[in-house]
């Protein structure tokens, strides 16, 4: 997108909607936040929504053309700036020169750097509407970071967005933010389809072998170490077990760290995958070693596979997995416990089958993309409507999205 901005065809039409502005560091799929962020911008309602998507870092590693193409037969435009580091105050200039346009209703930023960013810039260029979206974190040191979030995010936003409860008590008893100034809008999905590859036939694997898995990018978050212990502790009493780990990443020390267990001819690094699908089809069991999450969107697209899950009882995750119904819930860093949960499901494929069916039907009802948008919709308009306060307005932002809920 050039920053000067549409033709004058465009504008007359963009004045008409409510020009909403998505601000993100990477334009990427390996990131569950920023791909979230993409997604949302490319659903939002057309008739109703002018949409922009602001790429502060389009160059990082892990930047998706195949995502780029997306939004932009959506009708998204792409406003790119080039950030060196964070202290390049320069690159700013064309988003600045957007919101100081006076064309912006909305402002919607998500993850904490560009959440900062742009509840300030938003703030200083009067943009109507200031919407920070945080995906999630430990919630444990960074002390300036709490204050930043307390002190400038909340305090310059008009809503600041948790995507699980747990995040949200986190926001109000760990960085003293107030409980009104936070909403709960949980994620959703919209689930891919499998393509109809074995990918247990790529790998060699056996049909009746016994195969655990884990999704997600490779960083210590997720604690792949832990998953390796546990896999480790489930060879044991299942010798023939496999487990494959897709997603993007280093993966020198973790298979350092395979070898050291006695694991490496177990486990398979299958690397960043666009057939998620068809990987959570050769798993009879997945396992979630996070230390801490938001609302996983791993999870969801197992839960929607009706794969059976062990996983970590952390953040967002209770609110997805009730313990015992939709799967087995553990302790964080404990091996031991998540073995035990992957042996359970394994020793019983009846009740670990009825465990998916029930996830499967969760997420479908309580997880959508299209829900979660919808919500969205309804949030920007609610808020616009009562700044400006007008009849009109009223009108012009609409009602409740009919996929809200």
């Amino acid at each position: 997108m050039d920053d000067r901005g549409s033709s004058s065809g465009e504008d007359a039409r963009a004045t008409e909607l409510i020009r909403v502005v998505t601000l993100v560091d990477h334009l990427t799929e390996a990131g569950g936040g920023e791909r979230l962020a993409a997604e949302i911008t490319a659903r939002l309602d057309p008739s109703r929504f002018d949409r922009i998507l602001c790429v502060t870092r389009p160059e990082a590693e892990g930047s998706s053309a195949a995502l780029r193409s997306r939004l932009e037969r959506a009708g998204v435009r792409i406003l790119e700036l080039e950030r060196g580091g964070r202290l390049d105050l320069s690159a700013w200039r064309p988003l600045v020169r957007l919101l100081r346009s006076g064309g912006v209703d909305v402002l919607h930023a998500h993850k904490f750097g560009s959440n900062v960013w742009g509840m300030v810039l938003g703030w200083l260029t009067g943009v109507p509407v200031r919407i920070a979206h945080e995906h999630t974190w430990a919630y444990e040191g960074q002390p300036l970071r709490r204050f930043l979030d307390r002190e400038v995010v909340a305090r310059l936003s008009d809503a600041f967005v948790a995507v699980s409860r747990a995040d949200q008590r986190r926001m109000v008893e760990f960085e003293g933010i107030r409980a009104e100034d936070t909403v709960f809008v949980p994620n959703g999905i919209s689930p891919g389809a499998a393509l109809g590859h074995d990918l247990r036939a790529e790998l060699g694997i056996p049909a009746d072998a016994p195969v655990v898995g884990a999704i997600g990018t490779l960083r210590a978050q997720k604690a792949v170490d832990v998953f390796l212990a546990a896999v480790a502790r489930l060879k044991v009493d299942f010798p023939d077990v496999r487990a494959l780990i897709a997603g993007g990443g280093s993966t020198d020390a973790l298979e350092s760290e395979a070898r050291r267990l006695g694991v490496s001819d177990a486990v398979v690094f299958l690397g960043r995958r666009d057939d998620i699908p068809d990987v959570l089809t050769s798993l009879d069991v997945v396992l979630s070693s996070s230390d801490y999450e938001g609302s996983p969107l791993a999870l969801m697209e197992a839960m929607e596979a009706a794969r059976p899950i062990a996983a970590t009882a952390v953040g967002g995750v209770p609110d997805l997995i009730e313990d015992g119904v939709h799967g087995l819930l553990v302790p964080a860093r404990d091996p031991e416990a998540l073995a035990r949960a992957a042996a359970k499901l394994l020793g019983d494929p009846e009740a670990a089958r009825a465990m998916g069916e029930r996830a499967r039907g969760r997420r479908r009802r309580e997880f959508d993309l299209d829900a979660m948008v919808g919500r969205l919709e309804s949030l920007y308009g609610s808020i616009l409507a009562r700044k400006q306060g007008s009849l009109e307005a009223t009108a012009r932002v609409g009602g409740r999205s009919d996929r809200a809920g």
